[in-house]
């Protein structure tokens, strides 16, 4: 009988997760089922679902004939995750909490928990998602005598750094979400869905059984914590700062916002009174207020640039590319989803980057994820502190320049002679 690799696959409950740890098994690996619970939901006074995840992951376990685990993180994800989470709405900043949860804790404590626990030679999710260690022998089930124990784990060492590639499905990837992983969990994660899409992971799971599963809507809320009235979820732990609301055209109040926390730039301000829309443009933390301006696609919400802080190159640290020229053409995105935009990157010394792009975007946004591509390759990610000036800034400044030329007293000639 061929030797049986341990694979521990993060169970959530949802049908990605549950067709990964099908594929596991058929592929003949020793799979082991793990339900991670991250929230408690004691302290809150909204729904949670957490308790019924776990019961369908369990299902589902017992569907495959597979041992099942549950592991909480709780602490973990308070102290790691939202405390920072909070911290970053002080700040003024929008982060991104499913980028830190999986940072710090499925690929952190999580991978810990699996490899060095529970004795795991890999973990899996159901990310859609693709490493380049896909379809290399490590993870293949080829052999036909017990090799040596540490075999497995010594390929991981020994081969060239893991890459992270988009997953086949394009409209369902999730590399925007993976651009913090460490290289080390990297190298011992499978991805079983990479060269699925969506309908045939649905299919497999209909195929399987798992109703139970397919039935659930998918997650879109905040990480771990589900869907919320994100005003009010935030004021339960944040003390509210009440501040005006400001044109950012000729500086006069137009009402009055809970806190800044509360608003991310190029949303809709809901302002009491007021004819036609506005849209938050600013903020300035130490006054309180929140610039808005009158229409949707206002120059004030587009810029070319950003840098971040210390950037996570997920494979080479940083790329060669950058090290020779200290620049390097690659393309950008900071929502999941939006349009790749051509950009440069520029390295700085302290390993934070500089991103010009190819053209102004809306609403770049302080605290979310700067993540670069090449191709079809994931580079990493860094969290954005800094905005180059808007197109209404640039503008203005032109005009004023403009002004002040044309009001410039003409030379006094000099006499003749």
């Amino acid at each position: 009988m061929g030797y049986i690799r341990h694979v521990v696959c993060a169970m959530s409950g949802g049908v990605d997760s549950s067709v990964a740890a099908l594929l596991l098994k058929r592929r003949g690996y020793s799979v082991t089922g793990v339900f991670m619970k991250n929230w408690d939901s004691l302290d809150e006074t909204g729904v949670c679902t957490a308790d019924k995840d776990c019961e369908d992951a369990y299902r589902v376990c017992q569907t495959l004939d597979i041992p099942f685990h549950q592991v909480s993180y709780v602490k973990e994800y308070w102290h790691e995750v939202f405390s920072q989470l909070l911290k970053e709405y002080e700040r003024g900043r929008t982060p991104n909490p499913d980028i830190l949860c999986n940072k710090h804790i499925k690929f952190n404590h999580f991978h810990k928990y699996a490899v060095n626990t529970l004795g795991a030679d890999a973990m899996a999710t159901g990310h859609y998602a693709m490493t380049s260690q896909e379809d290399e022998e490590v993870f293949q089930q080829t052999h036909t005598a017990p090799p040596s124990s540490t075999l497995f784990r010594d390929r991981f060492e020994i081969r060239n750094p893991a890459r992270l590639y988009k997953g086949a499905d394009l409209l369902k990837d999730q590399t925007f979400f993976l651009s913090q992983i460490p290289q080390d969990a990297l190298r011992q994660t499978m991805f079983p869905l990479a060269g699925l899409t969506k309908d045939f992971v649905k299919k497999m799971a209909a195929e399987a059984g798992f109703h139970h599963v397919l039935k659930k809507k998918e997650s879109m809320g905040i990480c771990f914590i589900g869907e919320r009235n994100f005003g009010n979820f935030i004021l339960e732990y944040l003390e509210p700062k009440p501040g005006n609301f400001v044109s950012i055209e000729d500086g006069t109040v137009k009402g009055r916002h809970k806190g800044w926390f509360t608003l991310t730039l190029g949303q809709r301000a809901k302002i009491g009174g007021q004819m036609g829309p506005w849209f938050v443009v600013d903020k300035d933390i130490d006054t309180g207020d929140v610039f808005v301006a009158p229409t949707t696609n206002h120059p004030a919400l587009f810029r070319d640039t950003v840098r971040t802080d210390r950037f996570h190159w997920v494979t080479f640290d940083p790329p060669p590319e950058l090290v020779k020229t200290q620049m390097m053409e690659c393309h950008f995105r900071f929502i999941h989803q939006m349009p790749l935009i051509p950009c440069t990157v520029t390295l700085n010394m302290n390993g934070s980057v500089w991103i010009t792009l190819s053209q102004p975007v809306r609403a770049l946004t302080p605290g979310q994820f700067a993540v670069l591509y090449k191709g079809d390759e994931c580079l990493g990610s860094g969290k954005i502190v800094q905005l180059g000036p808007s197109e209404y800034t640039l503008q203005r400044g032109r005009e004023r320049l403009v002004a002040a030329a044309q009001h410039k007293e003409p030379a006094t000639p000099e006499p003749a002679g």
